[in-house]
């Protein structure tokens, strides 16, 4: 189905035109990719979380799930350096490198959800910094609450004075937490030893542990590759920074958590590293500097509160100025130096504090635990989905698709996917598929919005290989009976005044073929062009205004039975030829003869015929019936196909359905209900079978039929000479039927072959 207009989106939006552009910042690739990358991922679980993983899992297994856990962020940052360097990157980092690949819903859905784990994390690092701080100064414990908001209202202000002021403070905080760094692993080193690594190499789980559990814990640890890319709009060359800033962090940060885990995994017995990770460290601080390892817990908390500040704002800048969403509208106004969101930071701001409330009477956390899990897969399905972006637009064999970073193929993006997906359910199912049922209702939305976009995304040349490809496949595949599925051509004319005809094409159609609304107009091509293109226009609001799963088709010729006949010959896109065509009944008599030619054409054509004689739709009943008068000829398939057909729409779901025959004389009754009972059976459908005993077919079908919703009727093409017979023949036998399908077969659709 083509996509319906509703709206556009725009790349831009600002309410004063007449302004000249905000100046950008112009960030390099340390301080706008590898800073907020490598802060965010040397965060809290370096200090908290890497002994008890070695402790549990061993030094052997914690190295293989630093591996496995890294594999997955290597992955998913040779997709995010393909993507930024194949396209001009703008603000919004992984929404505006979904979005423009998958397209506004999928970008969309990811975007919003980006946009509350970014924001919604920065009042959990908050209260990990609060707890850091009453744990080391317990005299402070009544001021959890206030120091969460102090904290808050600095990152504002930080972040309100533009990006520039954050870098530089992450700079600081960056200093503080590698000499932090340095003083518990210079600690350690001293007191390392080939046989504790020995002693601490294998596993021991406790109960309740083992290697997915462990992996669960240590994998948000690597999850901060996104923190660089959300700066994207502040770059002074993204294509070339986020590639390289993104796995210089990835880098070091594999190398930091390799080196803590073989050093600490050497010095500490495994009471300590499972039992006390965190006072581990301060005890075993090179001379006695402990307290230079405080403040490092500050600082990783601190410095991904200060990254997701930086980065949730400017998403949710880049959905505004997108359209997306038309509420966020108001926060697509940047700051006239530095295009800074200055609305965005302050809606960051605020749901901060609301967070932080409700978080006031539990200084551990603990209530917000199920929520942090549904944020940490919101991470997770927007890596997931970075990696679809890369492997659609390469996978698709997209011409326009030629980044410049080559260290990237189609099979590692998938890998990552895949990976991504997976540490989703290990980490938390409930939570994945919480976040994923989140992702969907708002994919839902956008698309129950329509949007049309200019983003040039890859859907549109990934379906067209999968399209071709199999078209291909098809072509070589001889038809068959079994596999017979309608593809109808519609003479609809201007379907506004053929409602019944369209109707019926999509009911009969439901869902498993396909169909084309055409009209032929008749004229001089080079005159009616303009017309053509108005008359194409209508169609297509017609199928767009209605919802119909339909393609349009327009064409001008010298005659109305010329335009029909080329129609006929030439409507196709390789094997999928018209296999069904779909016509209204001719009411003026002049046209019996040209009537009688078309139907013998596209039975030359191998092409089955409906002939709908309009008495309008039926009404929507609990009542409904559809009668099929069968003669005992071949027909009968395609007529009781037809007719389940009608059924599988919610419309006629409850249809009751009825084959009828007339009684012939020289026919026995048990003969023919056998011959319908065997039709019935190889369809394999519920039917009534019902043999009418009438002299005359007319006054069985007014009288069996007439309170019907739809009939259906067999016949064969008539020549010319037998035209007007034909048409007057069946004028008397549907003069006081409903709507009635009359149906000739190709023979194509025989359930009895």
């Amino acid at each position: 189905m083509r996509d319906r207009p509703a709206s556009r989106l725009v790349t831009e939006v600002s309410p004063d035109n007449d302004r000249a552009p905000p100046e950008r910042n112009q960030l390099g690739t340390f301080g706008g990719v590898f800073t907020p990358s490598i802060l965010t991922i040397l965060g809290v679980i370096m200090f908290m979380g890497i002994g008890f993983v070695n402790g549990q899992a061993g030094i052997g297994s914690a190295l293989l799930i630093l591996l496995a856990a890294k594999a997955i962020t290597l992955l998913t940052s040779l997709s995010i350096s393909a993507i930024a360097t194949n396209t001009q990157v703008e603000g919004g980092g992984a929404y505006f490198l979904i979005s423009r690949s998958l397209g506004p819903s999928y970008g969309g859905a990811i975007g919003l959800a980006l946009f509350l784990a970014q924001a919604l994390s920065v009042p959990f690092y908050v209260i990990g910094f609060a707890m850091a701080v009453v744990a080391a100064f317990p005299s402070m414990s009544g001021e959890f609450i206030s120091v969460g908001f102090v904290t808050a209202t600095l990152l504002l202000v930080i972040n309100y004075f533009g990006a520039n002021l954050a870098i530089k403070a992450q700079y600081f905080i960056l200093a503080v937490l590698m000499l932090s760094i340095v003083v518990f692993l210079g600690g350690a080193l001293g007191d390392f030893s080939l046989a504790g690594v020995s002693a601490n190499w294998a596993p021991e789980y406790t109960e309740g542990n083992d290697f997915w559990v462990i992996f669960a814990i240590f994998f948000p640890a690597v999850t901060g590759i996104m923190a660089g890319v959300n700066m994207s709009g502040d770059l002074k060359s993204p294509a070339r920074s986020i590639p390289k800033g993104t796995l210089l962090a990835l880098g070091v940060g594999a190398l930091i958590y390799a080196a803590q885990i073989i050093i600490t995994g050497g010095a500490f017995d495994r009471a300590e590293l499972t039992g006390r990770p965190y006072q581990s460290l301060l005890d075993h601080a090179a001379f006695h500097l402990d307290y230079l390892v405080v403040p490092g817990v500050f600082a990783a908390t601190l410095s991904s509160a200060l990254g997701s500040f930086l980065g949730a704002p400017r998403i949710l800048q880049a959905l505004a100025r997108d359209d997306i969403f038309p509420f966020l509208r108001p926060f697509a106004k940047g700051s006239k130096r530095g295009d800074e969101p200055i609305r965005g930071y302050i809606l960051t701001y605020v749901m901060t504090l609301v967070v932080l409330l409700i978080a006031s009477g539990n200084s551990e956390g603990g209530a917000l635990n199920a929520v942090a899990a549904v944020l940490t897969m919101f991470f997770l399905y927007t890596y997931g989905m970075t990696n679809m972006a890369a492997f659609i637009e390469q996978f698709g064999g997209n011409p326009s698709f030629r980044p410049r970073f080559r260290a990237f193929h189609w099979v590692t993006a998938l890998a990552g996917a895949a990976g991504c997906m997976i540490a989703a359910v290990l980490i938390n199912p409930l939570a994945a598929l919480a976040a994923a049922i989140a992702i969907v209702l708002v994919f839902v939305y956008t698309e129950r919005r329509v949007l049309t976009t200019t983003f040039g995304d890859a859907r549109r040349g990934f379906f067209y290989s999968r399209a071709r490809t199999n078209l291909f496949k098809l072509s070589g595949q001889p038809p068959h009976p079994k596999n017979w599925r309608p593809t109808t051509l519609v003479l609809s004319g201007d379907p506004q005044n053929r409602r019944t005809l369209a109707a019926f094409a999509l009911w009969l159609e439901a869902r498993r073929g396909i169909v084309t609304l055409a009209q032929v107009l008749i004229g001089d091509f080079d005159e009616l062009l303009k017309t053509r293109d108005e008359a194409l226009r209508r169609l297509n609001h017609y199928i767009d205004t209605n919802r119909l799963q339909a393609f349009s088709e327009v064409l001008v010729a010298r005659s109305f039975d010329d335009g029909v006949a080329s129609l006929l010959q030439t409507q196709s896109i390789g094997p999928l030829k018209p296999n069904l065509v779909m016509m209204g009944w001719p009411g003026d008599t002049t046209r019996v003869v040209p009537f009688a030619r078309l139907l013998r054409l596209s039975s030359a054509l191998n092409m089955s015929q409906i002939v709908v004689v309009d008495r309008g739709q039926p009404a929507k009943t609990a009542d409904m019936r559809i009668d099929i008068w069968w003669r005992g000829q071949e027909n009968g398939s395609l007529m009781v196909i037809l007719a389940y057909l009608l059924t599988l729409n919610w419309e006629w779901s409850q249809a009751k359905l009825r084959v009828l025959r007339l009684a012939r004389g020289d026919e026995p009754e048990a003969a023919a209900y056998e011959e319908i009972q065997t039709l019935i059976e190889a369809a394999r459908i519920s039917a009534e079978i019902q043999i009418v005993h009438e002299p005359n077919i007319i006054d069985a079908l007014r009288r069996h039929s007439s309170d019907a919703s739809v009939v259906l009727l067999g016949f064969r093409p008539p020549s010319d000479e037998g035209a007007e017979a034909f048409h007057a023949s069946f004028e008397r036998l549907t003069a006081r039927l409903p709507t009635t399908l009359l149906v000739s077969s190709s023979g194509e659709a025989n359930l009895l072959a």
